[in-house]
């Protein structure tokens, strides 16, 4: 459910992005949207909400989000200071650059268990092998969407780069999923068997 709550800024950035060039009123006030300029800000400020939002609804808030609106504020707030789209194009590879360092990092300090392991062993009971399958899965997932953001934000139009920020975040959490999904089945079936 978080990621899907994660979606709806970038869903707020697309749409402020396609908007370009339109002027609404807003209490009194004009807006006029200028490309990526108001995405962003759209971005930053949708971001900061529904990290209040989750942190006032259950009192905690997860590193990853936090890390993820940070990422968004600094990234986002260069691109308006400076008014280069350099610094949000390059959002998506740092985030997710950082998770695979943390979730790499976390095979060799800390515990013995790898970090989603520590996310998700109260709710799933898996041998160690598959917890740390699962977790080189997740790095590699992050390196290849970093990457891919790159190859994008350099070879293509700025517009299609926004286009491709909303359909990868939808369906790279699809395919990140069903690869959890698939390594992990075997084990829930023999889980429920063996109660």
């Amino acid at each position: 459910m978080q990621q899907i709550l994660e979606l709806l800024p970038i869903a707020l950035f697309f749409w402020a992005y396609s908007m370009s060039g339109e002027t609404i009123n807003v209490v009194g006030y004009t807006l006029t949207f200028d490309g990526i300029y108001t995405a962003t800000a759209f971005l930053m400020i949708a971001s900061v909400l529904h990290l209040g939002g989750t942190w006032l609804f259950t009192r905690k808030v997860e590193r990853r989000l936090a890390l993820l609106v940070l990422v968004i504020v600094v990234t986002g707030g260069l691109t308006l200071a400076l008014r280069d789209n350099i610094f949000i194009l390059w959002k998506p590879t740092l985030f997710n650059w950082a998770l695979a360092a943390v979730f790499a990092g976390s095979h060799f300090v800390g515990s013995k268990k790898p970090l989603i392991e520590r996310m998700l062993g109260s709710q799933l009971q898996l041998p160690l092998a598959i917890w740390q399958r699962l977790s080189k899965i997740w790095i590699g997932y992050f390196i290849m969407v970093g990457a891919m953001n790159l190859v994008v934000a350099y070879q293509f139009s700025e517009a299609f780069w926004v286009s491709y920020k909303l359909y990868s975040a939808i369906g790279f959490t699809l395919l990140i999923s069903i690869a959890t999904a698939v390594v992990v089945s075997p084990y829930l079936k023999e889980s429920e068997t063996s109660k």
